[in-house]
């Protein structure tokens, strides 16, 4: 018969995902050791150990006189160069990177789409969107359209959970490089914030990003939302072609 889970424990892992979830954000307090006793109904020795808990793993530090504080996380520096891959970026940082497929469609392109992809507006294009992870934590969201008429099965390698890089070198695009990356911020909307485990409002870096095959053609038109709590953008020289708006 196995062991109930320790109430220290299950308190621990309730307030670890609250924090991971943006409830309690980077410098805020948690309510004190009284207030989260009554909470979970259980004595103050066996909150105090679940903050302790949480103190060792780095997400919380105590200040004397003061309570409890939520630490910021250490933000991910994410390298924004002529060969910006989203998967050795981590590996580069010590992160385990994961990613999480939202939805894949055929779609007609925007003009927007149509301009950085170079194809007459409406033109097919297989898009695909999700949530990219470090340590299981998300970090952003993206959106990636290319051409369908050009790429007739890539929707079904996004879709089988191949890496954008992987189902192109099997399509026969062995490299390719940035273009031109466009930086903005915007507030995050309420299903942006969801998906991102974050506060609607918090800040988000938006990354427009054109990457073109060898031949200079151009490939994958790019969206992506960055939490800016957690990633620092970080440019690799002129060759990168980015714009901060």
């Amino acid at each position: 018969m196995e062991k109930p889970e320790p109430l220290w424990l299950a308190i621990h892992d309730t307030l670890r995902d609250e924090i991971a979830r943006g409830q309690w954000r980077a410098g805020s307090r948690l309510p004190t050791e009284a207030d989260l006793a009554q909470r979970f109904g259980v004595n103050r020795h066996t909150v105090r150990r679940a903050l302790a808990a949480l103190a060792e793993a780095g997400l919380v530090q105590a200040r004397r006189g003061a309570g409890v504080f939520v630490r910021a996380a250490e933000r991910l520096p994410y390298r924004i160069g002529p060969r910006t891959r989203f998967h050795q970026n981590l590996l580069d940082t010590g992160r385990a990177p994961s990613r999480r497929i939202l939805h894949t469609a055929l779609a007609r392109a925007t003009e927007v789409e149509a301009d950085a992809l170079s194809l007459r507006p409406d033109a097919p294009l297989h898009v695909v969107e999700g949530i990219s992870l470090a340590d299981d934590q998300p970090v952003s969201l993206f959106r990636s359209a290319f051409c369908a008429t050009r790429f007739p099965e890539l929707g079904r390698h996004l879709a089988s959970g191949d890496s954008i890089t992987r189902a192109l070198r099997a399509l026969g695009v062995p490299d390719y490089t940035r273009k031109s990356t466009r930086i903005s911020g915007y507030a995050a909307d309420v299903l942006q914030a969801r998906h991102l485990e974050i506060a609607p409002g918090d800040m988000l870096l938006l990354s427009e990003a054109i990457n073109i095959d060898p031949d200079g053609r151009p490939l994958e038109y790019g969206r992506t939302f960055f939490v800016a709590a957690r990633v620092d953008l970080v440019l690799d020289g002129p060759e990168t072609g980015a714009i901060v708006a």
